[in-house]
């Protein structure tokens, strides 16, 4: 691949030729930054992690350099720091049994600039290459603006491919912000459960984000335990862990479909699902 940036890497844990590696993905995450992949992208590790047909490919867009440092990394230089965000990621891509683990090496800055296409061009490249089954990524009510741009440049960069090119399937996922908002017939249900001791350690692996204050690996393992409790009040649990995310499918297939319109549409129906209620239990129904 001819990715733009110098400092990109490309690193197949099982020693593979790179682009033998990219062509065999079927499941393919792209996130913003190190660890994004192993919170939201977990549904699609745990499918392809002892599959001799299915593998995850990872793509981490940004380089980490401007992370929060405290504790034993307080005094890390910005190029330190993104040293240790792609040894951890590489790390979590070993665990993991990736079938190849991309990172881009982009300052966040350059993600949310609009004017540029490189991490555009690069995302196409990557998934024309490798014409995954499914791609999970960030969603578009997530309020981390560097998630938002990726995700812009991903749809972008699918639309550029000839539709036999595109991802089969293409999945929004929570990140930063829950999709527990969005009405149980919208929401696409990621079971994730019977692997608690392989997701922690998965989680665990990301120690300069864990020492420097921020608990995402019980964070995010407390909203899977929560997403699958709280679903359904009605009925005991099916599963003890569950992420959520949102169909973009229909996105990344049809040029013509405004994301802004389509986002707004699961706001209306989660709008007409509160305020429906309200009003039938109030007796105020027309």
């Amino acid at each position: 691949m001819n990715l733009h940036n110098a400092d990109a890497s490309v690193f197949v844990p099982d020693g593979l030729e790179s682009g033998a590696a990219l062509t065999r993905i079927t499941h393919l995450g792209i996130g913003a930054h190190s660890d994004d992949l192993e919170f939201m992208a977990l549904h699609g590790i745990l499918a392809c992690k002892d599959s001799p047909d299915a593998w995850f490919g990872g793509v981490t867009c940004t380089s980490g350099s401007g992370s929060a440092r405290v504790g034993g990394f307080a005094d890390f230089t910005d190029d330190e720091m993104a040293v240790v965000r792609r040894q951890e990621q590489d790390k979590a891509a070993e665990l993991g049994s990736y079938g190849v683990m991309i990172q881009l090496a982009y300052q966040s800055t350059e993600v949310k600039t609009s004017s540029s296409t490189l991490l555009r061009d690069d995302l196409a490249e990557i998934l024309s290459a490798a014409r995954p089954d499914v791609v999970y990524t960030h969603n578009p009510a997530d309020k981390h603006d560097t998630h938002i741009s990726v995700l812009l440049n991903l749809v972008e960069a699918a639309r550029t491919l000839p539709p036999s090119r595109r991802p089969g399937k293409v999945l929004g996922c929570e990140m930063w912000r829950s999709l527990d908002w969005m009405t149980d017939a919208d929401k696409v249900l990621l079971d994730v459960s019977g692997h608690e001791a392989f997701s922690l350690a998965l989680s665990g692996v990301f120690q300069s984000q864990i020492e420097g204050g921020k608990r995402y690996d019980l964070a995010v393992q407390g909203r899977r335990r929560a997403n699958a409790t709280l679903l359904e009040s009605h009925a005991a649990d099916e599963s003890n862990e569950m992420w959520f995310a949102m169909d973009l499918t229909p996105v990344v297939k049809d040029e013509q479909i405004d994301l802004v319109d389509y986002t707004n549409t699961y706001l209306e129906h989660f709008t007409h699902d509160v305020l429906g209620r309200l009003r039938r239990l109030m007796g105020k129904e027309d």
